[in-house]
């Protein structure tokens, strides 16, 4: 009787020491998605900007469709080459077609961060207009947001084997200062419900005390 209590036990721990996070496995082809997914479900009835939290009604020119991971470090990661060559490596399809890292940012916000580092720079460095701090190649999003990057850069680097784009006591203090709040996890059912697999740090924001 005790060895067929102890298995459900073991494994009931083993369950409570490791977490296993679901990959993207539906989408592969990244310029279909941000298409057809990203701009035509998610924001077809346009949206706010993710860092300057600016409202727009469609895509435009102002708009574009930014990574919270940047491509360039998966890139990097992978070393699959240039864009051009990673668009051929079906790692690198399926890793940049997921919709929890995509988000809607102002095309010149983008245009600064492709390969950045995440940091607290605090009064060393300006704020701009939408509460961005920036100096050299590291980057501290606006405070209504760290908690958002610090749990997607943590579902990127458990999901897929990336390395964290800073210190994990930064990404910890973002995700305690900014909690999972409505919007966050309205936007996560969303794509959890298009692509099929959640992001555990939104779902059990206690997994980011095991980065």
């Amino acid at each position: 009787m005790k060895k067929i209590i102890s298995v459900p036990i073991a494994l009931t721990l083993a369950l409570a020491t490791n977490f296993v996070i679901g990959q993207n496995t539906r989408f592969s082809d990244p310029e279909t998605v941000v298409r057809d997914q990203f701009w035509g479900d998610l924001y077809a009835g346009g949206g706010n900007s993710f860092f300057c939290d600016t409202s727009f009604t469609n895509k435009g020119f102002v708009m574009t469709d930014g990574y919270v991971y940047p491509l360039a470090d998966v890139r990097t990661a992978l070393a699959c080459g240039t864009s051009s060559q990673c668009s051929q490596d079906n790692r690198y399809r399926q890793i940049s077609s997921d919709l929890h890292n995509i988000v809607p940012v102002r095309t010149r916000v983008e245009m600064r961060r492709r390969s950045v580092r995440y940091e607290n720079l605090g009064d060393a460095a300006r704020v701009d207009d939408c509460g961005i701090r920036e100096s050299a190649q590291f980057f501290e999003p606006p405070e209504h947001v760290k908690g958002d990057v610090a749990r997607t850069v943590a579902y990127m680097a458990e999901t897929y084997g990336l390395p964290l784009l800073g210190a994990t006591a930064v990404f910890e203090g973002w995700h305690e200062l900014d909690p999972p709040s409505d919007k966050e996890l309205a936007r996560h059912r969303q794509i959890a419900e298009l692509q099929g697999n959640e992001n555990p740090f939104v779902t059990n924001p206690g997994l980011m005390n095991r980065l």
